[in-house]
C-alpha cells in the first residue's frame, strides 16, 4: 500500500510541475505570439511535414519496414511523443529565443541558448514520455540504464538540434521577408510621393521667375511686401528642391521655419504670441527634410496663438549628434487634437526609416494643453 500511494504521489508531484510548467511556457508564449504577425498555422504545416520526414527517416535510413512499425504500438507511439516534443520545443525557440535574440541580431546571446533550448527539449520529452506515457501505458521510451540524466540529455541533445535549426531557419526567412515587404512598401510610396511632386512641380523656373519679376517691381515701392514675396520664393524653392532629399543643411531647415513663422506673422497682422527659440549653431549638420515644419504647422493650425494668457512656444536645441525640439500650446476649444493624422503618421514612417530606433519622440494632451518633443540624430 505505501508503495502504491508513493508512486501515486509522485505522479501528482510531476502532473503538478508539469501543469505550472505548461501554464507558464503557454502564458509566454500566447503574449509572444500576439506581439507576433506569423500565422501559426503555418506551424501547424511545418508539424505535419516534420512528420512524415520522421515517419520515412524510420522506414527508410534505420531499415524498418512500414507493417513493422505499424504493429509496434510503443513504437508508434513514441514517435508521436518524439515529433510532439520537438514541435514545442520549436515553438518555444521561434517565439522566445529567436524574437529575443534574432530580431535584435544579437547573434552570440543566441548561440548561448541554443544549449538551453536543447535542455528544455530534454526536459519536454523526459516529462511526456518517460512520465506521462509510462503512467498511462506502462512503457518506457529508454532503458532503465539509458533514463540517467547525463546520458539522456546528450543522447537528447542531438535530437533537438532539428527543432533549434529549422526554427531559426524559418524564423530568419519570415523577418527577410517582412524587410523585403517593408522596402517594397517604402519604395512604393516613394514613388507616389515622387509622381506627386512631379505633379505639383508644373513650371518652376517659370514661378520663381515670376516672383523675382514682382519681387523687382515691388522692391523699391512696397520694400515691406517684397521681402514677404521673397520669403514665400524661399518657402516654394525649399519644397520643391529639398524636400525629396534623405538629408538636408540643418541652416536651410531653420531658415525654412524662419520664412514660414515670418508669413505667419503677416497673415496674424504681427499679433502672433507664438514663441520661436533656437539654441545653438547649425554649423554643416545636415537632418531629415521638413521634420521641424510638421511641428511648427500643427501648433498654427490647433494651438490658441493670440492670447497673451495662453502663450504657446517652439524650443529647438543643437548639439553635437543630436537635435531636440519641444513645443507647447494650448488648444482651440472643440479641436480633436488627440487623433494623430497623416502628416504624424508619415513623420514616424520616415523616422523609422532614416533613424531605426535612434530617435525619441512624445506627444502628450492634458486637458486643454498639448506638448511634444522629438530627439533626432544630426549627420556631419
Amino acid at each position: 500500500m505505501g508503495v502504491m500511494w508513493r508512486e501515486r504521489g509522485g505522479l501528482c508531484i510531476f502532473l503538478v510541475w508539469g501543469g505550472v510548467e505548461l501554464y507558464f511556457w503557454g502564458y509566454l508564449l500566447f503574449s509572444l505570439y500576439m506581439r507576433s504577425k506569423f500565422p501559426f498555422y503555418y506551424h501547424l504545416v511545418f508539424f505535419v511535414f516534420i512528420y512524415f520526414i520522421y515517419f520515412f527517416w524510420e522506414t527508410g535510413i534505420n531499415q524498418m519496414s512500414m507493417s513493422r512499425l505499424l504493429e509496434t504500438p510503443p513504437a508508434v507511439l513514441f514517435m508521436l511523443t518524439n515529433i510532439l516534443a520537438i514541435f514545442g520545443t520549436y515553438v518555444v525557440n521561434f517565439y522566445t529565443f529567436c524574437g529575443w535574440f534574432l530580431s535584435r541580431k544579437r547573434f552570440l546571446l543566441y548561440l548561448v541558448s541554443v544549449p538551453v533550448t536543447l535542455l528544455f527539449f530534454a526536459g519536454l520529452r523526459y516529462f511526456i514520455e518517460e512520465v506521462v506515457v509510462y503512467q498511462l501505458t506502462g512503457f518506457h521510451n529508454y532503458s532503465e540504464s539509458s533514463r540517467a540524466i547525463g546520458y539522456y540529455i546528450k543522447d537528447n541533445f542531438f535530437f533537438g538540434l532539428p527543432a533549434v535549426v529549422f526554427s531559426t531557419l524559418i524564423y530568419l526567412a519570415w523577418q527577410f521577408q517582412l524587410t523585403q515587404k517593408s522596402n517594397h512598401l517604402l519604395q512604393s510610396e516613394n514613388e507616389k510621393a515622387k509622381l506627386q511632386l512631379l505633379k505639383s512641380q508644373i513650371s518652376p523656373h517659370f514661378l520663381f521667375n515670376t516672383l523675382n519679376s514682382f519681387y523687382s517691381d515691388m522692391a523699391e515701392k512696397d520694400p515691406k511686401n517684397a521681402e514677404d514675396l521673397l520669403a514665400l520664393s524661399d518657402l516654394l524653392r525649399y519644397v520643391i528642391t529639398e524636400n525629396d532629399k534623405e538629408d538636408v543643411m540643418l541652416s536651410k531647415e531653420l531658415a525654412f521655419l524662419h520664412n514660414y513663422f515670418r508669413l505667419q506673422e503677416k497673415r496674424f497682422e504681427d499679433r502672433l504670441l507664438l514663441k520661436l527659440e533656437v539654441d545653438g549653431d547649425s554649423g554643416n549638420r545636415k537632418i531629415l527634410p521638413s521634420v521641424l515644419i510638421h511641428f511648427a504647422e500643427n501648433i498654427f493650425k490647433h494651438g490658441v496663438l493670440n492670447n497673451k494668457d495662453k502663450q504657446a512656444y517652439i524650443r529647438i536645441a543643437i548639439g553635437n549628434a543630436f537635435l531636440e525640439i519641444t513645443t507647447f500650446n494650448f488648444v482651440q476649444e472643440g479641436d480633436n487634437y488627440s487623433s494623430t493624422g497623416i502628416g504624424f503618421d508619415n513623420l514616424i514612417k520616415r523616422l523609422e526609416y532614416s533613424h531605426k530606433d535612434n530617435y525619441t519622440l512624445t506627444r502628450n494632451k492634458e486637458n486643454d494643453t498639448f506638448m511634444t518633443y522629438l530627439k533626432i540624430p544630426l549627420t556631419a
